[in-house]
């Protein structure tokens, strides 16, 4: 949509003054953590020390016994209700895998009992006293050997299922798979100049916001339970904790502060176990993980590995592609087809291409739990279809800004893989209402030197590398139309 017929900007491109710019400044109560309640007990989790195994006693006796503990629980005394716990929303897309507590454990970090008490020093003296008895169990720690013939099986349960009609094979360690095909690819390879082929590898990554997850659950003059969390999904917060605790939806009030830090591991809903030990114990509960449990026990983004096969034309034009994406969702399948869709369907659209297609699935691994993490998804495959993009400019001859340029969707214009891949199904027409990628790359280029730069990086003993890439984020819903908006980070 041109400049000319969009409403007045009233905000956009203008200074505006923070409402709470001055309550922030002088340090005023803002975050979830600034308020104290009178009798709130602290609670403390006891994680699980093995990858993979199954508990066979766990005796918490002598924890309840201890003077100021008022609840310890296991999945003993915890009713069995599987959900997920991506905060998305309904019907969810993620699989239902995670009970509150279990009697098997799956990676290094998950939860084994909990403890509420008056103090944090008597809650974690009480985890010191809770006897567990393991039997310990082959891990699978190789994403690329998660489905192997073989391999152990980490959702054995038969009570997990996935809530909507999708690829759901956790015999296999598969939560989810998704495939895409638009053309016909492999003939356009045939029949290209120039085939670049590369795989890469995306490790794991944390969040590690500066406030950590924390939740402070009590219940108000209605008994109603008020969740004070940091969360990114209050709506959904209140949704999955009704489900896991096995209450009403209006029995919940839930209130977001405002959040020192999320970027996707508050979209996670984790608040399930403070509001549990709220209800059984009728007293005001604080949970607040601390860094190294941040680190560990919330949720990380996914590692992938992604393939991108290109073929070119002599003058630069993109002939096919595909693209391969395997990640890994961890112990559980939170986010598992969205992240995993979202490596084709906000990466592919970017480039101008009739042939393309894109398949992958996302494995169960006995490791810490991938999530909604900044970029979702497209952050790994835009590494490996912007490096494809790199190789063939230098094997063409031509300066890769100019090959984005000739290549780019641009405004007006559509994408097939818009209409075949949404998440986890297929997505919708689209079209481009504005793109300002041409001079995104020129402010950029200039600001670095990249002409000077660029002829120089191959030169001389000792050599300074210069880049650059493109992506394209998510479309975003406009004036009725959708919009995509690509940029050029240099």
């Amino acid at each position: 949509m041109s400049n000319e017929k969009r409403p007045e900007m009233r905000v956009v491109g203008k200074s505006e003054l923070k409402v709470d710019a001055l309550g922030l400044a002088a340090g005023r109560p803002a975050y979830t953590d600034d308020i104290y309640l009178h009798g709130m007990l602290i609670a403390k989790v006891l994680w699980s020390p093995h990858a993979h195994a199954r508990i066979t006693s766990i005796d918490t006796s002598q924890a309840e016994a201890l003077e100021g503990v008022h609840c310890v629980l296991s999945y003993k005394n915890v009713d069995r209700v599987m959900h997920t716990t991506a905060g998305q929303g309904y019907p969810e897309p993620s699989p239902y895998d995670t009970p509150t507590f279990d009697n098997k454990v799956r990676y290094v970090g998950d939860r084994v009992a909990a403890v509420a008490a008056e103090t944090r020093e008597i809650a974690e003296k009480a985890l010191t006293l809770i006897k567990v008895e393991y039997d310990v169990l082959e891990p699978v720690l190789d994403l690329r050997q998660a489905d192997a013939e073989g391999a152990p099986v980490i959702h054995d349960e038969e009570d997990c299922f996935a809530p909507i009609p999708v690829p759901f094979l956790p015999e296999k360690n598969t939560p989810a798979q998704v495939d895409m095909l638009v053309g016909d690819p492999d003939a356009a390879l045939k029949k290209s100049d120039l085939v670049v082929e590369r795989e890469v590898e995306a490790q794991y990554a944390q969040h590690a916001p500066i406030e950590p997850h924390i939740t402070i659950c009590y219940l108000d003059n209605n008994d109603r339970l008020v969740i004070r969390t940091s969360t990114q999904v209050p709506y959904h917060v209140r949704r999955i904790v009704a489900q896991a605790v096995k209450i009403p939806v209006r029995r919940i009030r839930v209130i977001k502060p405002r959040i020192g830090g999320g970027f996707g591991a508050k979209q996670e809903v984790l608040e399930d176990l403070p509001a549990l030990l709220c209800l059984r114990t009728r007293r005001p509960v604080k949970l607040e993980y601390t860094r190294a449990e941040e680190l560990v026990s919330s949720r990380t983004r996914h590692p992938a590995i992604v393939k991108v096969k290109a073929g070119f034309a002599k003058d630069g034009t993109l002939e096919a592609i595909k693209m391969r994406a395997r990640t890994n969702t961890g112990a559980y399948g939170s986010h598992a087809l969205t992240v995993l869709s979202n490596c084709g369907s906000k990466t592919l659209p970017l480039y101008r291409c009739a042939n393309v297609s894109f398949d992958g699935d996302s494995v169960y691994t006995n490791l810490p739990v991938g999530g909604a993490y900044r970029g979702y998804g497209a952050t790994q495959a835009a590494f490996a279809l912007e490096i494809v993009m790199d190789d063939a400019a230098r094997e063409l001859g031509i300066d890769p800004i100019a090959l984005r340029k000739k290549l780019h969707i641009q405004e007006g214009e559509t994408s097939p893989v818009f209409r075949a891949l949404g998440e986890g199904k297929e997505g919708v027409e689209q079209s481009i209402g504005s793109c300002g990628l041409d001079a995104c790359l020129d402010v950029g280029a200039k600001a670095i030197g990249w002409a000077e730069k660029y002829a120089k990086a191959g030169e001389g003993r000792y050599r300074r590398g210069v880049g650059m890439c493109a992506s394209a984020r998510a479309p975003i819903p406009c004036w009725g139309r959708s919009q995509l908006r690509p940029w050029a980070p240099l």
